[in-house]
């Protein structure tokens, strides 16, 4: 039995090269655990780490019965592993929150308030506390995503969201789509909303954002995105006789 399905949220946190941010995730995702709103859970997703991160999640979940992991055999990016912890979920709902908790777990709970009533909810990171060399490239880039999307999204790069798993799990991941989940949402006719969240600084390990994944990297993407909302098929079955029950 999947352990996830005892919940109601299952928490997906994707790990590449994060060791010096593990004993901080424990304790705040510890802490939140008590004070959310539905009964949670946390997913660890190993992204092929190279560091001790793999090692220091399973001493984590050793030591917390809310706590679970899984590792992919190789590095794959962070669609793959955000792809990864949604296929593995089996609650109700699927939330996503960085491993550099720049972004607090506790504002967990102010996207909960709507996840009845909206398949996304996500956040939008008031004062953010990065680089104006770094706003800036994500200034551009959301400009350009939302005239390539129509999406109405205000900041899609922002690592809060929940949603409901069966609408994720029907998301097209491939590299880069992590951008788009707002977008991919409306194509199923998902309801979206937006939360102003608290940001913080990165207090320790390394960025693994850069110039090309970006800035150049998204333009690209809006294009293949572009391509695919053309030929995306969505459908629903009205009914079907498959089940032995009445």
């Amino acid at each position: 039995m999947n352990k996830t399905g005892q919940y109601s949220l299952t928490i997906v946190v994707p790990v590449y090269n994060e060791e010096d941010n593990m004993q901080a995730l424990e304790e705040k995702l510890g802490a939140y655990l008590p004070k959310a709103l539905c009964a949670s859970c946390v997913l660890f997703v190993n992204d092929g780490s190279t560091d001790r991160s793999l090692e220091r999640m399973k001493a984590i979940c050793s030591r917390h019965p809310d706590f679970f992991y899984l590792s992919l055999e190789r590095n794959g990016g962070l669609s793959a592993a955000m792809k990864a912890g949604i296929d593995a979920a089996e609650s109700a709902y699927v939330g996503y929150i960085d491993a550099d908790l720049q972004t607090a777990p506790d504002d967990f709970n102010l996207l909960l308030m709507y996840v009845r009533d909206y398949e996304l909810v996500m956040g939008i990171r008031a004062a953010r506390k990065d680089s104006l060399f770094k706003k800036l490239q994500s200034r551009i880039a959301n400009g350009f995503r939302r005239m390539m999307t129509h999406d109405g999204v205000q900041d899609t790069g922002c690592p809060l969201k929940v949603m409901h798993t069966d609408y994720a799990k029907r998301i097209p991941f491939f590299t880069g789509m992590h951008r788009f989940l707002p977008a991919l949402m409306l194509l199923q006719h998902g309801r979206v909303k937006q939360v102003p969240v608290h940001h913080f600084p990165r207090t320790a390990g390394q960025s693994k954002y850069h110039l090309w994944n970006r800035l150049v990297s998204p333009f690209v993407d809006c294009f293949a995105y572009r391509w695919m909302k053309k030929r995306y098929i969505n459908y629903r079955v009205a009914e079907n006789n498959l089940s032995d029950e009445a």
